[in-house]
């Protein structure tokens, strides 16, 4: 889709009524190829793939690694194959380049350490910055020689591996939990059981939930999880399926549901699972909370906009929609406070502080802490807004446009990294 730069936003015209089918689960899509191509007796097939920057970066990786990757992006099919008689890493030596995407970097950094050869991970200049230490040392601790090109923990790095012993792994988790779900999902094919000890808080808890239940999933079943948090891995017990089907992305279906809340409409999500995998489809409770009603069924997730209260929000396990809801805060009745997530800040930009500037930038007051943020509504002017080449702040920033003129995002493409057809599907808000 050709999309003019700066992309002007035009308001609704009356609120939205409309039934929306977003695209399937970026994290869920990502994960399922690594799954696929480590414990699959031969292939499997994903359907409801997620085609995206991350998800086509991640696959082509995958296929420097020697595994068979074919993408019928079309009919959002995705089929792994495993290579005949091949070790579990069919490659002995790659460079792989993870341009932006997190968990492309994070999950084979540690899917590697399981191979035998040299393997080369590197990415935009961006992730050149998201650290990289905390995975890094876990992995030094099992015997991979595993370190940072430059010396400063940060990408491009270099995995030196002869397979990943067994053993006790200490990590902190409160930088990503990207790095305890790339150990995760590798370690049960270590030469040992291994043991994941988690030191201090755990962030984005419910990503690492939907890891541990895919692995389960894909015939992991001995992942035992202790108080501490502590997690045991032992070789898998059953085979993987040969057909795996994806949960449409609930981050995607937020700025759906922030429409209804901020134009007081009517908007469903279909097919998308209260109960599924994803933790950000707790988003909706969020919403609740400022006043809208939701209506969870069989059929997908209502949200019926009203008049919006500020809340005081602890969004740590739903991280994602940070953004999304600070969109929603600017048309409550009141501040609306956001906590711990001060993670936030190492993801593809800094959120928190690209947050408090454009908000600001549409005459929002903003008052920003090192793990959050407190919005004050304030009567809107229009604004162009940057959005750092980070997707989540280009579809948040562009649902102030839907209720307020003169808003306009700039770099609009860079949505391509995990929703390609948003302000596409965005337009048919106003059918």
């Amino acid at each position: 889709m050709n999309l003019p730069d700066p992309l002007p936003i035009q308001p609704l015209d009356r609120p939205p009524r409309a039934v929306v089918r977003v695209p399937g689960s970026k994290s869920i899509t990502n994960r399922a190829m690594v799954l696929a191509a480590l414990y699959a007796n031969r292939e499997c097939r994903l359907h409801g793939a997620l085609r995206s920057e991350d998800t086509e970066i991640m696959a082509e990786a995958l296929k420097h690694l020697g595994f068979g990757i074919d993408a019928d992006w079309k009919h959002h099919q995705i089929r792994v194959i495993l290579p005949p008689g091949s070790d579990v890493i069919p490659a002995q030596e790659a460079d792989l380049f993870c341009a932006n995407s997190g968990t492309t970097m994070r999950f084979l950094t540690a899917m590697v350490a399981l191979g035998k050869g040299r393997y080369r991970l590197d990415g935009v200049e961006r992730m050149r910055q998201r650290p990289m230490y905390d995975l890094l040392d876990a992995l030094q601790q099992m015997g991979v020689q595993a370190y940072s090109e430059h010396g400063n923990g940060c990408p491009p790095v270099i995995v030196e591996a002869s397979g990943m012993a067994g053993g006790t792994v200490r990590l902190r988790g409160d930088t990503s939990s990207q790095f305890l779900s790339g150990l995760l999902m590798a370690a049960p094919l270590a030469r040992g059981p291994i043991r994941i000890e988690i030191v201090g808080l755990l962030v984005s808890q419910p990503y690492v939930a939907m890891t541990v239940a895919m692995l389960r999933q894909f015939g992991v079943h001995q992942v035992d999880e202790l108080p501490g948090p502590v997690f045991v891995l032992h070789r898998p017990t059953h085979s993987a399926p040969q057909e795996y089907r994806i949960e449409p992305d609930a981050s995607a279906a937020s700025y759906f549901f922030a429409a209804a809340a901020i134009a007081e409409g009517t908007v469903t999500v279909a097919d998308l699972p209260y109960d599924g995998l994803q933790g950000d489809v707790h988003f909706v409770d969020l919403l609740e909370q400022m006043g809208c009603q939701v209506v969870r069924s069989d059929q997908g997730i209502t949200v019926i906009g009203g008049p919006l209260h500020g809340i005081d929000a602890d969004m740590n396990a739903v991280s994602d929609t940070v953004m999304t809801l600070a969109a929603v805060a600017c048309f409550a009745d009141g501040p609306t406070t956001i906590r711990n997530v001060g993670h936030i800040r190492y993801k593809e930009t800094d959120r928190l502080a690209a947050l408090a500037v454009e908000l600001r930038r549409a005459g929002v007051e903003v008052e920003e802490r090192s793990d959050g943020l407190t919005i004050q509504p304030r009567p809107l002017r229009p604004a162009v807004f940057e959005t750092y080449n980070d997707h989540r702040m280009a579809m948040s920033l562009a649902l102030l446009g839907l209720r307020r003129p003169g808003m306009a995002i700039r770099d609009p493409k860079c949505v391509a990294k995990t929703y390609p057809e948003f302000f596409a599907d965005l337009e048919q808000l106003r059918r």
